[in-house]
């Protein structure tokens, strides 16, 4: 076997896609990584954006999460409609060509393309953000951190969808677990401490307001929480990638990743992430972490 076989896979024939067909349990992390991840990063875009209000903006961040967790809802209840209308697959693009029209469907494909570069540059970026907070000596290497990362993911998405899907599932699984344990923990200790915890790391002291509360503000926040919802699209879109019968397999994996965005939207609504605490901690501005030195 070559090289380049060793990398990417080897040849597959045409009467071999069958076998690359994936069900429920490889659809989650193939189609579900940006939707989970993203669900992740939202709360720190809207929470980044409040925090000019001081104090007060605290007291918005559930408010604006509870909005954000009723629209993923309906986007939920829509898409699933999507799938069991274009069971050969139905993003944006062709659900808007069949039903607007061709200028309608080029101006989807083109917010679809730009979605899906800044979807990549945006998760590596937050996921690299969160690490070097933990370890921040890493600092120095963000930019090198988010090539490699970048090179990996293409290379195992290369290899096709069923084995980029099991790939992919037990980092799934880790950050699932790893969340309800976190959130698990988290009530734990505040029930056992009568519902005030100690913290173990003193939290920074809260700025004072340099903003007024109002609307823009607050439509700020809401639109840069919404990043939560980036990648729900992408069961709709790759329907025949599940075996038959393909409708209820992409229903299944559909349910599971939007209940565990829900459930990761609705537990940390008012909890900063691991990128703007630890900012806070060192004294810098809590900013969209991102892929330069």
């Amino acid at each position: 076997m070559s090289l380049i076989d060793t990398i990417l896979g080897r040849p597959l024939a045409s009467n071999e896609a069958g076998e690359q067909r994936i069900g429920p349990a490889a659809g989650v992390p193939t189609f579900g990584l940006d939707a989970l991840s993203s669900a992740a990063y939202g709360p720190e875009a809207a929470l980044t954006v409040l925090l000019p209000l001081g104090a007060a903006g605290l007291t918005f961040i559930l408010p604006i999460t509870v909005a954000i967790v009723i629209l993923l809802g309906i986007v939920y209840v829509s898409y699933r409609q999507t799938i069991a209308a274009y069971p050969n697959g139905g993003g944006s693009y062709t659900v808007a060509r069949e039903n607007l029209g061709t200028n309608a469907s080029l101006l989807a494909a083109a917010a679809l393309m730009t979605d899906y570069v800044l979807n990549v540059a945006v998760g590596i970026s937050a996921g690299v953000g969160a690490l070097i907070s933990a370890v921040p000596a890493l600092q120095p290497y963000t930019l090198t951190l988010c090539l490699v990362i970048l090179i990996l993911l293409t290379f195992v998405n290369v290899r096709g969808i069923g084995e980029a899907g099991r790939l992919f599932m037990l980092p799934t699984c880790v950050f699932v677990l790893s969340l309800c344990t976190t959130v698990f923990w988290g009530m734990l200790a505040m029930i056992s401490s009568s519902g005030h915890p100690h913290p173990i790391v003193s939290p920074a002291h809260l700025a004072k307001a340099t903003e007024a509360v109002g609307a823009w503000v607050l439509l700020r926040a809401f639109a840069s929480g919404c990043t939560a919802m980036t990648g729900v699209e992408a069961v709709s879109n790759g329907v025949q990638a599940f075996r038959a019968p393909v409708v209820p397999a992409a229903h299944r994996t559909l349910t599971i990743i939007m209940r565990s965005s829900w459930y990761s939207c609705s537990a940390l609504p008012t909890s900063p992430t691991p990128t703007t605490s630890g900012r806070l901690r060192r004294g810098r501005p809590p900013t969209r972490a991102s892929c330069r030195n």
